[in-house]
């Protein structure tokens, strides 16, 4: 795994295991993406409790389209496999932590 990066069956072993999940669908030539990008990792470092991940939508067209994602960048929380939170588009790092701190 490159970083935070996954594929679609890493991405599937990680909604499988015990915590709560956390997904950034992006792309490189997506401007808001990359303002996203140093947010999630801190994120990831952060909160440990989670797991994180960021799925580039070119290279994993079957994952953005199996959870229907039209824009990015897109966060989706999921719990228990299942998706509890969607947020579309750029945010700032308070308001994601606002999103997974009912978690």
């Amino acid at each position: 795994m490159d970083g935070l990066n996954v594929n679609a069956a890493q991405f599937e072993k990680l909604l499988t295991g015990d915590k709560p999940v956390l997904v950034d669908f992006w792309a490189s030539w997506c401007g808001p993406c990359r303002m996203m990008g140093p947010i999630v990792e801190e994120i990831a470092k952060e909160h440990t409790e989670i797991a994180v991940a960021k799925i580039n939508v070119d290279e994993e067209p079957e994952v953005a389209q199996k959870y229907k994602i039209m824009n990015i960048p897109t966060l989706l929380l999921f719990r228990g496999g299942d998706i509890i939170k969607r947020q579309i588009g750029a945010i700032s790092k308070s308001r994601l932590e606002e999103m997974i701190s009912d978690l």
